[in-house]
């Protein structure tokens, strides 16, 4: 992990709620969190506990009812559209429980269109997507299509399309959640390995307990407020 003070992301008194009728749900109630160059971060909890509503507001995928959202250092929610979206093509990778892959595409091209709507060359793009599949052990499966692989290996593709654009930070948002243990585990292990590798910040919410021992913090949304966790014994 970097020794550097500078958050990649901030978040800063981050409220959100949800209404249903005469019903308000207040789900992040004054949030605030930093993020470090290099470092995992685990976001631990039961679903329904705000980790998924922490990372859309993150992720600048959604604004909050208030607060403020600091990527490299720059306050992002008072952006217009466009900016908010260079800077969620830019900085942001996001991998989610399901990968949403383009089933049309190999899992090369999967990997390989991010970088070319991103504006390198289709030689350059097809050349990274081959270095970070192979990477996740992948270089068998690279002209294959979501639908030829296992949910684990297409799940891996979803990891490595999310590094492409080589971002300061990755959301991951149950990124095992729809995979049975074993393989859990092994896609995880890519995960860590892989934005270890590449320097990549990442803030990971999950439900899965097996996941703290790659995590050099771990959290937990209580009460509306990111709080650190403190394991059970």
């Amino acid at each position: 992990m970097s020794d550097t003070k500078t958050p990649i992301l901030s978040v800063r008194n981050l409220h959100r709620s949800f209404v249903s009728g005469d019903n308000t749900l207040n789900v992040l109630s004054g949030a605030d969190l930093d993020i470090y160059p290099g470092e995992m971060v685990g976001l631990i909890g039961p679903s329904g506990s705000g980790k998924s509503t922490l990372l859309h507001a993150a992720g600048l995928l959604e604004k909050p009812n208030a607060g403020e959202v600091y990527i490299e250092g720059r306050e992002c929610l008072s952006l217009s559209d466009n900016e908010r979206t260079a800077i969620r093509r830019n900085s942001i990778g996001v991998v989610y429980q399901f990968h949403h892959l383009l089933r049309e595409f190999d899992a090369l091209d999967n990997v390989a269109l991010p970088q070319m709507i991103a504006g390198k060359s289709e030689r350059a793009a097809r050349g990274e997507a081959a270095r970070l599949l192979g990477i996740m052990g992948l270089s068998d499966r690279m002209h294959h299509q979501p639908g030829q692989m296992s949910g684990g290996e297409q799940q891996r593709v979803a990891i490595a399309r999310a590094i492409a654009n080589k971002p300061k930070i990755l959301l991951a948002d149950e990124p095992t959640g729809n995979l049975d243990p074993n393989t859990s585990g092994n896609v995880f292990q890519s995960l860590f390995d892989l934005t270890r590798l590449e320097g990549v910040a990442a803030l990971v919410a999950t439900h899965n307990m097996s996941l703290i021992a790659y995590m050099d913090r771990v959290f937990t949304v209580k009460d509306g407020l990111v709080v650190p966790y403190v394991l059970k014994r």
